[in-house]
This record gives structure tokens, sequence and C-alpha cells, in this order.
């Protein structure tokens, strides 16, 4: 049986839920999504979100408010007359009027396996954590931060040398299934949530330009999942010599030296010493230049051996130096399950 569908998502990661749900022949009355950002090289275009500009392929209604917590807004919800909301990714608070404004409720895809990585950077902090499998779970929304019951879940392992970017295309391809999944149980009323446990919460938090300052004093196997988890963006970077230079991908090397210190240029490599072990740069991009293989790269630029990368704490680790999941974002009491990636 089909079923009247809002779908509400913003970024490309909620793009192939959108294209299964239509293929599935359901009928996606609306679709909510954010308002278009000024782009272009004087930002006086509007750039439409990946969400809008699916939807206007498909022709589909779209409605880019700036807020769901007016009277107005529920009232438009309500009028629809859906019999679910899907929520992908969309990135504004679903206050519960909203949650309760179609019959069957609301669900949520999130890129993890619950209640491991709640929250805004679920993909990004797996890797960084160096987690070996991950997933998506659909869950019943409610106005925790991502605490609802979970209805379908689906596992997915990490590969080795595997950047966010890439990871983040196969979770969305696997979440688009997985929704149509839930929606074709649900609409045989088969769809039964379950309690998230209480053991082994994590939580996701947004990732802060902070961050992307390598600290040079971490191990090297840690800096090295970094700069995966941080492709495409933020990206990873460090300063030498004054220019700021975006470090891609590298490959964990024995060996000591002082934090930051470039120990070697060579075999295709820019090798640095870390807090623990080297990390031999196999991919760079210069200040105002395109990423490329440090190889190519280090035929133009060669920076000296024994030259320092500037040093940069990171703050998100602890009084021992240790990365912290545990503890929750400070807002997280007052924000909804809608607003993660």
């Amino acid at each position: 049986m089909a079923l009247r569908v809002v779908f509400m998502g913003t970024p490309d990661f909620a793009v192939p839920t959108l294209v299964e749900i239509v293929g599935r022949g359901h009928e996606v009355v609306a679709v909510y999504t954010r308002a278009p950002k000024p782009g272009g090289r004087r930002g006086l275009d509007l750039t439409p979100s990946p969400i809008e500009r699916e939807a206007r392929r498909f022709a589909l209604p779209v409605f880019t408010p700036g807020t769901l917590r007016t009277t107005d807004a529920v009232g438009s919800a309500r009028a629809l007359g859906a019999d679910v909301a899907v929520v992908v990714a969309y990135g504004l608070i679903l206050p519960k009027p909203i949650l309760e404004a179609c019959p069957l409720g609301a669900f949520n895809l999130h890129a993890s396996l619950l209640p491991r990585w709640r929250g805004a950077a679920p993909i990004q902090r797996a890797i960084e954590a160096g987690d070996d499998v991950t997933g998506v779970t659909v869950m019943q929304m409610d106005a925790g931060l991502d605490t609802g019951a979970m209805l379908l879940a689906e596992t997915l392992e990490i590969g080795a040398d595997e950047s966010a970017g890439a990871l983040q295309a196969r979770l969305a391809a696997l979440g688009g299934e997985l929704i149509v999944q839930a929606l074709g149980a649900l609409a045989k009323t088969k769809l039964v949530g379950r309690p998230q446990p209480e053991a082994g919460v994590t939580y996701a938090a947004k990732i802060t330009k902070a961050e992307a300052t390598i600290d040079w004093r971490a191990p090297a196997a840690e800096i090295e999942r970094r700069l995966r988890a941080f492709d495409p963006a933020p990206g990873a970077r460090s300063a030498l010599a004054g220019e700021s230079i975006t470090c891609w991908r590298g490959v964990v090397r024995a060996g000591g030296g002082r934090p930051g210190e470039v120990v070697a240029v060579d075999g295709g490599a820019l090798t640095v010493a870390c807090g623990q072990g080297r990390l031999a740069l196999t991919e760079l991009q210069r200040a105002g230049g395109r990423r490329m293989a440090a190889e190519a790269l280090l035929r133009g630029w060669t920076p000296a051996v024994g030259a320092v990368f500037d040093p940069a704490p990171d703050p998100r680790r602890d009084h021992e130096g240790r990365l912290n999941f545990a503890a929750p974002p400070p807002s997280s009491s007052v924000t909804p399950s809608s607003r993660q990636t």
C-alpha cells in the first residue's frame, strides 16, 4: 500500500532516500528543506539545497520555512494530510506538534548504529574513533537527541582507508533502501520499535573549525583517521613556514622525532613525526592550490627536513591527552533528533 509522505531533508546524504521513496510509488505530498544559501563569487546567487534540486526534478512541492515553531507552520503541515513524515538530516528543530502532525508519526534515518554516535557528525566520529563497523538506523522520532525507538538497522563495515565522503555515499544508498523497507512494513502494520539500550551511548558532536587544525602530539594512527574523517570537509590542516597545508591522506610509519617535525621528504611522501610514530603524508594541498598526490606536489615544492609544523592543542582532548566521546553536547537536552547528519 502506498503512503502519503512528507519528506524533510537537506544535504546530498538525504537524496537517495527521497529517490527511493518516489521510485517505490509512495506519494510525496511535500518536501521540506533548508532555504537556498547565497553563493557565487559575490554571494548574490541563491543556491538551492541538493534535496530542493531533486524535488524540483520530480515536480514535487517544496517548502523552505525558517522555523517550524509557529502555529501557521503546524497548521500547514497538518493540512497536507500525510500519513507519515520521513526526516533525513533536515537541519531544523522539529517541535512536538510537528512530530505529531502525521498519524503514523515521524521516522528519522540516522547514519549510525544507535545508540552509538547520536548527534550531528556520526560518520566522521565513527572513522575518527577507529570503529570497524557502522550503519544506519531508522527510528521513531521523539523530543530527544536521537533517542527514539529503533525500527530497523543495517550494518556496514568501514574500509581501512575509507574517507567520510566515501562512507557517506555508501550509507546514504543503504539508508534509502532501509527507509522504503520501513514504509512497506508500516503500511502492513508490521513495524514494531524497540527502545534504545542505555549502554553504549556516545555522542557525535558537531565538528568545529578548531578541530581541523592537526595536533601533531597525537599518535600517528589517530591523526591518520582524522584526515579521513575530515575528508571532504572541513579538511585537516597545519601551518608550515607560515603557509596553511591541508593534509588529505597519510600512512602510519614507525619512528620518532619531535612532534610536527618533517623527518623525510622522499618516496613520494612528506613524513612527519607525531606523538607516537610518524605519518607519511601522501596527498596534500597547498594554500590556494589544488589537492594533489604528494609525489607530484613535491616535484616543485620541497620543505626542508627539520622544518616543524606549528603545534596546535586539540580542544577535544582531556587532561590525559585522550579524546572524549562520552559526554553529550551542551545543547542536547533541548535539541530534538531532527538535528543530526
